[in-house]
């Protein structure tokens, strides 16, 4: 066996140290990732001059252009349009997801899993609400479709950009754009076709009787705060006067906060006064009818009412792993100074809260509520990171230049495939022709690149290219081989798969792909076999993250409007996984065999 030297050490040290900090959650994936590049580097284990190669390289900067071209689809409106027509008069729960299941798919193969979730999530919402059912029997469903169907493409996920990458790195090609499609889609049709026909009644049933058949406008949960302005009818009236009204609006009153203190209990004695601040929970639309019968205030000041006009929206977000907000509160963020729009309540699977609902610390997953004029309430939305819930009828795609988007991009894939032009070239001329039609802004250019992938992906490949150079990845490799011995190849493919998609549920998809491709390598080689195999195992095992809410940002983002508990994913999410080593096991040794 190997011989274990210091530099093994150091770097096994590290990493572990990296993965412990991912599995906490406690501090965000990027700052982990690029603090232990410069460890790294200050140790001697990473060169100073590859300290920062990673944020050059290709699979980097293909990662950040296929985000902005997402928006470009995105904002083309066609992706709405394909979605509504094909859901359109449809009955019955099976064929629903069957259908909004097999277009996220077909989307997330040409753009980004998270974009094609934002675009489908409020039409499928919408769908529950008029069809009378809990929106969490459809939105897991189309969580795990979109994860599926990005293993189809180059582009269609960050794992395969990866596993190509390193392919191109070790044996001086790297997998096309269609390469993955043979695989990918017996892969993504039978789990489609499993989400729809048995996957969605696995799920608890007491979970949809929890949540009612109504749209999430209606949902119940919210903390919310509303000042006491000059010409409330409240004024100089105890407090427990408004309990009756209230109660007739079905709102609760929680408390009453005097300057910075919340007074005890509810203070149902206390006398209101002007300026104080009444803490409401129900609702949306029950506590939006209560404040307009009391003549109750929005804001929490006046400097903060001064931007308060006549053409006013609430609307429902929710906040994604990397949205701005995402462990932070309004307080911190400004949100009203900046944008002049207002958080006024939080809903987080029904809980409830005792702080403050502007100084709360927002986690991923929750659902807030937020105040504002029309024309501010997009950008603010949008600056925030967040996912809107449904559509608020404003026309903001720009669905009259659907088809030049289309067309310029379908020039782009087939221009990169036929070998005309590199993928990175052709994807940035998208990008601007792109910005030059108005399709995408200059400022959402950047607002597109999720910036904690691309600084988690730039900061792991020096390592990644450390633990190679230094014979870490063939220490792996042996270990799994001398577990193994006696197995046939096939066998140690599967137990590469199964490492590979544990890992994935529980870490970042892209810091998964990076540890286990050199790997997937170093084992062919060590069985002198065909490494293609070995890298779409990566590829496909790295995509696969189902059990838990925290293995891909698609999990996250339903988990609130679905009212979804931690131990839910795994109901659907354990035999997905299972039918997709079972499946793709044998697609993978057809497609690409073992033997060179």
């Amino acid at each position: 066996m190997m011989p274990i030297s210091a530099d093994h050490l150091t770097i096994f040290g590290l990493l572990l140290v990296v993965f412990g900090f991912l599995l906490s959650g406690r501090v965000r994936y990027d700052l982990v990732a690029f603090s232990a590049l410069i460890l790294a580097v200050l140790i001697g284990v990473v060169p100073v001059e590859k300290a920062f190669s990673g944020f050059g390289h290709p699979a980097t900067i293909i990662i950040a252009l296929v985000l902005i071209v997402s928006r470009g689809l995105f904002n083309s409106g066609v992706v709405e349009s394909i979605a509504r027509i094909c859901i359109a008069n449809v009955k019955g729960v099976a064929t629903h997801v069957g259908l909004m299941s097999a277009v996220g798919g077909l989307l997330s193969a040409v753009m980004n899993n998270v974009a094609a979730l934002s675009l489908l999530m409020p039409v499928d919402i919408e769908s529950a609400r008029k069809a009378n059912r809990s929106p969490s029997l459809t939105l897991m469903p189309l969580s795990f479709a979109t994860i599926l169907g990005g293993m189809v493409t180059l582009i269609g996920t960050p794992p395969n950009i990866v596993v190509a990458s390193v392919r191109e790195k070790a044996l001086g090609q790297g997998f096309g754009m269609f390469d993955f499609a043979p695989v990918g889609i017996v892969v993504a049709t039978a789990g489609v076709v499993f989400v729809a026909l048995a996957g969605w009644r696995l799920l608890p049933s007491s979970r949809s009787a929890e949540n009612p058949a109504k749209a999430l406008s209606d949902l119940t949960g919210y903390v919310f705060e509303t000042s006491v302005p000059s010409k409330c009818k409240l004024i100089d009236e105890p407090l427990f006067d408004a309990f009756p009204l209230a109660e007739e609006h079905d709102v609760v009153i929680t408390g009453l906060i005097r300057g910075e203190a919340r007074l005890p209990g509810t203070a149902r004695r206390a006398v209101v006064r002007e300026g104080d601040i009444l803490v409401l929970e129900g609702a949306a639309e029950s506590i939006e009818q209560f404040v307009g019968a009391t003549g109750l205030g929005a804001g929490e000041s006046e400097s903060e009412r001064d931007f308060l006009g006549e053409s006013m929206s609430l609307s429902e977000v929710v906040v994604p792993v990397d949205a701005k907000i995402a462990n932070r509160s309004a307080t911190d963020l400004r949100l009203a100074r900046r944008h002049g729009v207002m958080l006024l309540g939080v809903s987080r699977r029904g809980r409830s809260f005792r702080e403050r609902v502007r100084k709360l610390k927002i986690l991923p997953g929750d659902i807030l509520l937020l105040y504002g004029p029309d024309e501010r309430l997009d950008d603010a939305i949008s600056w925030l990171g967040c996912l809107t819930l449904a559509d608020r009828g404003l026309n903001v795609l720009q669905r009259q230049k659907a088809g030049l988007a289309i067309g310029v991009f379908t020039l782009a894939i087939v221009a990169a495939s036929l070998g005309w032009v590199y993928l990175s070239v052709a994807l940035g001329a998208v990008v601007v022709i792109y910005v030059v039609l108005g399709l995408v802004k200059p400022a959402e250019v950047y607002q597109s690149v999720e910036w904690p992938v691309i600084v988690l992906l730039g900061s792991l490949i020096p390592i990644g290219g450390a633990l190679e150079t230094s014979g870490g990845t063939a220490l792996i490799a042996e270990s799994i081989l001398r577990a193994t011995e006696g197995l046939a190849p096939v066998v140690v493919l599967g137990i590469l798969m199964l490492i590979t998609m544990s890992l994935s549920d529980v870490l970042n998809n892209v810091a998964t792909a990076l540890i286990a491709a050199p790997i997937g390598l170093e084992i062919a080689d060590r069985l002198a076999l065909n490494p293609d195999p070995f890298l779409m195992a990566v590829a496909v095992s790295a995509s696969c993250a189902f059990l838990t809410p925290i293995g891909h940002k698609n999990n996250t983002i339903v988990m609130g409007p679905g009212g979804y508990r931690f131990g839910d994913y795994w109901r659907m999410g354990l035999p997905l996984e299972i039918l997709v080593v079972a499946v793709g096991l044998p697609a993978i040794l057809f497609f690409w065999p073992l033997s060179t």
